[in-house]
């Protein structure tokens, strides 16, 4: 076996991923575009393949749904969220930086808020687990993660099974809520993750005191 045979392997892999890649990008991107332009409902996939430069086959080895494609852009813009979210000082109580996580978050979703409805309604409400190829299922756990540790600062070692449940729902409903909302700044999503976070905070607080009452 040649020295050329042995290298031109990985390189080819490499080159392969990239262009997988690129295409994957550009199909994004041109379906941001079209989303923004023509609307959510208006854009079809054949539209975007078209735009895209690709066959609708190669855009369906990408993403099954429109829907698909704008959890991807969810996904991205959640993560940057969530990176700046990191790096803030820490301070306030727990409902404080459950709201500021939450805040975060809708700031990094703002650019996709006229179109994400199709998303929070299906691919992200409670009832839908494992839906978007299991994407939700890791979207759900990575957010559950930073609300665990953000709960243990504040003295609570572990959230029940329903606390995450009531957590998720409370959270995913503010998103839907947040996506119709029509007030200026979106000012009534605000009070309502500041009134839901409030009560859910003192409840998971008192059942932690209750729990360590009655271990003592």
């Amino acid at each position: 076996m040649s020295v050329v045979t042995i290298i031109a392997g990985p390189v080819a892999m490499r080159i392969t991923a990239e262009k997988k890649d690129a295409t994957r990008r550009r199909i994004v991107e041109t379906a941001l575009d079209l989303f923004r332009t023509r609307g959510f409902e208006a854009t079809t996939t054949r539209d975007i393949a078209r735009a895209a430069g690709v066959a609708s086959g190669t855009l369906f080895n990408y993403f099954d749904t429109k829907e698909a494609i704008v959890g991807r852009l969810a996904d991205e813009s959640l993560a940057n969220a969530r990176a700046v979210f990191a790096k803030r000082p820490v301070e306030g109580d727990l409902s404080e930086e459950l709201f500021a996580l939450v805040a975060a978050e809708l700031r990094g979703l703002k650019p996709l808020r006229k179109f994400i409805a199709p998303l929070l309604e299906s691919a992200l409400c409670p009832l839908a687990a494992g839906s978007r190829s299991g994407t939700n299922d890791a979207f759900r756990a990575e957010h559950l993660e930073i609300v665990a540790e953000i709960a243990g600062r504040h003295g609570i070692a572990e959230l029940s099974p329903v606390a995450l449940q009531v957590y998720w729902a409370l959270y995913t409903g503010a998103l839907t809520f947040w996506a119709a909302d029509a007030s200026p700044r979106q000012e009534d999503t605000l009070a309502l993750l500041d009134q839901s976070f409030n009560m859910f905070a003192a409840w998971v607080s008192n059942a932690a005191a209750s729990a360590d009452n009655e271990r003592q």
